[in-house]
């Protein structure tokens, strides 16, 4: 034993114990082209005296064993012959190749078992008849047995695999014998030693840990078909057997009815005819007309495919995609009576809101700042009768002109209130026009009679220029005097507009689609796109699909003026209907439609107009392209963001009639909404300022704001905000530069000054010459120098002027271009303030 120690080890500790019981060395590969390898293997050995292919040891010992024991001890332990050494080594090289090898064969034996059985499975798929269907049953069914007799033995050799690991080996006969040989001869049994670490069996054991395992013995034998398929293998088998079942047959093709408008897209009318869309491309390739799937069509195309596919084409135009009202007339046995609506109109100030909070008894004034309406506000007040009038109140600043506007479209009656201690405005007349263009009767209301200074029958004489004639002047329009402070003359008014309703005979069907107009809309940051409709005819009801000028939704939710949800509104009502999918523009049509796909196809029509009238461009002359080109207006960028899309389209009014012909605004974005983070990377562009009208940014917005330095202006009145806007111009311009001439002189003579400097004798023939103002020397009317009159002297004194009929001298800063004859012309510099 005492040569193993020069052998390398695996380890770096010893193994415990008296003697080692595992031996390392190096064995030497060779392969083929001379290739060599050496290879670290370890021996096991087991703990004998002697190895069976040894000399016997001495099996009778003499009677004293121990004078004879040390003889034969050195045998067992000397160490065995070098060849016999590696026979071993050897031996575990072969079997490590073997098994690669059966390896390698049994996983191509398994891969060309999976391929016959998918080609087995593509026969079952394509063979339809009784025969193989009732093969098939068969097979399932055996297929089933064998999984259940693999899954009963899979789970035996889990028992035996679980047994306790300290069961007795079997010993074989032989090693029994060698042991019974190698006793001594008293017939006493050894010193029992240490009991030996587990081996592999290589026994029956063997064979069970690799039965169900595929072997070439078995792939070439045929064996393969008593291996039991997988759960899912059979799971995939019975879907592949069912979807053979349901498949009877090619189904039938379907020939549909095609509505094509004059341009389509090759992918939209793929969809519409029922076809891949890379059938009608190749189609299309055939006739001549390469395209792609996502370009369009003219309708003769268009006619030429359908026809192809066998379909039948419907010709329509762009206009018949649009929802058209205007031939939908109700029936006169359906329509029933409908509260009026009455819009509030007249001059900033005069009390239009106070009158109608009077009316209400509802604090309306107190939420709009200033004082001022910013907003057209819809409400519904119940008079004593239990008759209904729905109130509309627009705001009575010029900038809200267009708001006025709509207003005066959807209102039955308008009442023009009009402050006795004022008179008439300029947007009372602008209110009074727009009721004229509309058709609309009027009710004057004289506010503020309540007052000393108030002259109501100067509001009437007033009247009179504007071909409006009150009753107690012999004409047909109603007045009524009122104090919204002192509540009074406000029956007299609700009698007015209850005769007036009366006398108009207002009706409408409750029993179809709704329809309405769109009075406010806004961005709710909680609840999204928001729109306050006026319903006109119909009833809408929760669950209502809608289209709403470009955008389209189904109502989630209505609210009515108190802020309560409610199931159904009729006509006449104002609700505020939440499920838009954008921020309508105030005045756009709302309209129930059938189901989704029509209010998309109409709001994506409505859209598409909108974008052709955005980017259409009039004709442009080369004249007007040049003369644009050349001009210097100056502009003041500014980027616009409100609350509700009434404000931002006043606003925008607004700012565009400050513009002049030197200077205008140019607004980048406009919209409803808080302050986004794309609003500030827009502005940053440009250096343009964002003003906010009742929004803030939120919290990214405000961090980009603070990188890249874009300025932020908050308003909750319109005045402030023009006025900001107005001065911002009036800086672009600058300042105006005028020029005041006080005195003209002639050259006489030049005389050097100095080594370098010349100076000039002056004649003054207008005016004054003075120290230390701007001069302009002339020769034969050119300008020669721009300069200032640095000295002044006369007969060699310095003084501070010179005046008219008298000589002097004077030094010219920065020039020294002077002859005699020249014009010297002295004038005075003074910068104004531009104003608009």
């Amino acid at each position: 034993m005492t040569d193993q120690t020069d052998k390398p080890k695996l380890g770096t500790r010893p193994p415990l114990g008296l003697k080692r019981t595992v031996e390392t060395g190096k064995v030497k590969q060779s392969f083929s082209h001379g290739r060599s390898n050496t290879v670290v293997v370890e021996v096991k050995k087991r703990r004998i005296l002697g190895r069976p292919g040894e000399a016997p040891p001495v099996e009778a010992p003499k009677p004293e064993p121990v004078a004879e024991a040390p003889k034969p001890a050195p045998k067992p332990v000397a160490p065995p012959p070098a060849p016999k050494r590696t026979a071993p080594v050897d031996d575990i090289t072969a079997r490590k190749e073997m098994q690669a090898r059966l390896l390698r064969e049994a996983e191509e034996a398994r891969l060309a078992s999976l391929e016959e059985a998918r080609r087995r499975d593509d026969r079952k798929r394509t063979e339809q008849s009784e025969d193989e269907k009732r093969r098939a049953e068969e097979n399932r069914k055996a297929e089933e047995a064998a999984a259940e007799q693999a899954r009963i033995q899979a789970e035996e050799e889990a028992r035996a695999a679980a047994e306790p690991a300290a069961a007795p080996e079997p010993v074989a006969a032989d090693d029994e014998d060698d042991r019974a040989a190698r006793r001594p001869s008293g017939g006493h049994a050894p010193t029992p030693r240490r009991p030996e670490p587990a081996r592999p069996s290589r026994g029956r054991g063997d064979d069970r840990r690799h039965h169900g395992k595929l072997t070439v013995t078995r792939a070439l034998s045929g064996e393969d078909d008593s291996r039991a398929r997988s759960l899912a293998a059979l799971r995939r088998a019975r879907e592949k057997e069912k979807r053979a079942h349901q498949q009877q047959g090619p189904a039938a093709k379907q020939y549909r009815d095609v509505d094509v408008p004059e341009a389509i897209t090759v992918q939209e009318l793929a969809k519409r005819m029922g076809e891949r869309g890379a059938d009608l491309v190749k189609a299309l390739f055939k006739m001549g007309t390469p395209v792609t799937i996502t370009e369009t069509i003219d309708q003769d195309t268009a006619e030429l495919l359908i026809e192809e596919f066998g379909h039948r084409i419907n010709r329509v135009s762009e206009a018949d995609v649009d929802i058209d009202t205007s031939t939908d007339v109700d029936p006169a046995d359906t329509l029933k009576p409908r509260p009026p609506v009455v819009t509030i109109m007249g001059h900033v100030d005069h009390g239009k809101t106070s009158l109608l909070d009077a009316i209400r008894g509802a604090s309306v004034q107190s939420g709009e700042a200033g004082g001022i309406t910013q907003h057209i506000g819809a409400y519904q007040v119940q008079l004593p009768d239990k008759s209904k009038v729905t109130f509309l109140d627009t705001p009575g600043h010029e900038a809200f002109s267009e708001m006025r506007a709509r207003g005066a479209n959807v209102t039955d009656i308008v009442i023009l209130v009009v402050a006795a201690d004022d008179g008439l405005r300029p947007q009372t007349i602008e209110a009074i026009n727009h009721t004229k263009a509309a058709g609309v009767p009027m009710i004057v209301a004289i506010n503020k009679v309540d007052k000393p200074e108030a002259k109501p029958q100067k509001v009437r004489e007033e009247l009179l220029q504007h071909e409006i004639i009150v009753e107690d002047m012999g004409g047909d329009v109603q007045d009524v005097e009122v104090s919204a402070t002192k509540k009074t003359g406000l029956d007299k008014l609700l009698e007015a507009i209850q005769l007036q309703a009366e006398i108009l005979e207002l009706k409408a069907n409750p029993d179809r689609a709704a329809e309405g107009t769109v009075i406010e809309a806004k961005l709710d940051k909680g609840r999204g796109p928001l729109a306050t409709v006026l319903v006109q005819r119909g009833t809408l009801r929760v669950g209502d699909v809608f289209v709403a000028g470009a955008s389209s939704g189904k109502v989630r939710a209505m609210i009515n003026d108190k802020g309560q949800q409610i199931k159904e509104a009729g006509p006449s009502f104002p609700v505020e209907v939440l499920g838009l999918s954008a921020v309508p523009s105030a005045g756009d049509p709302f309209t129930v439609v059938e189901n989704e796909a029509r209010a998309r196809e109409v709001a994506d029509y409505r859209k598409g107009v909108l974008d052709k009238k955005r980017t259409t461009a009039a004709p442009v002359s080369v004249e007007n392209m040049f003369a644009t080109h050349a001009s210097t207006i100056k502009e003041v960028p500014v980027v616009i963001k409100a609350d509700v899309q009434g404000s931002v389209e006043a606003i925008v009014h607004a700012l565009n009639r400050l513009s002049t012909d030197e200077v205008r605004v140019r607004i980048l974005n406009s919209g409803v909404g808080a302050i986004t983070e794309s609003d500030v990377t827009l502005a940053s562009a440009s250096g343009a300022p964002i003003i906010g009208f009742n929004v803030r940014p939120n919290a990214k917005a405000r961090e980009a704001a603070n990188r890249t330095k874009v300025e932020f202006r908050y308003y909750d009145v319109i005045y402030h905000l023009t006025d900001w806007v107005k001065g911002a111009m009036e800086g672009e311009l600058g300042p105006e530069i005028i020029e005041t001439v006080v005195g003209r002189a002639k050259v006489q003579e030049v005389f050097p000054a100095g080594k370098r400097d010349k100076a000039a004798g002056l004649l003054v023939l207008e005016g004054i010459i003075r120290k230390g103002l701007n001069a302009r020397l002339t020769r034969e009317d050119v300008i020669v120098s721009k300069t200032t009159i640095s000295s002044l002297r006369r007969f060699k004194d310095d003084v501070a002027e010179v005046t008219s009929g008298l000589e002097c001298g004077v030094l010219l800063a920065d020039t020294n271009d002077i002859k005699p004859g020249d014009a010297l012309e002295v004038f005075e510099v003074e910068e104004r303030a531009r104003t608009l």
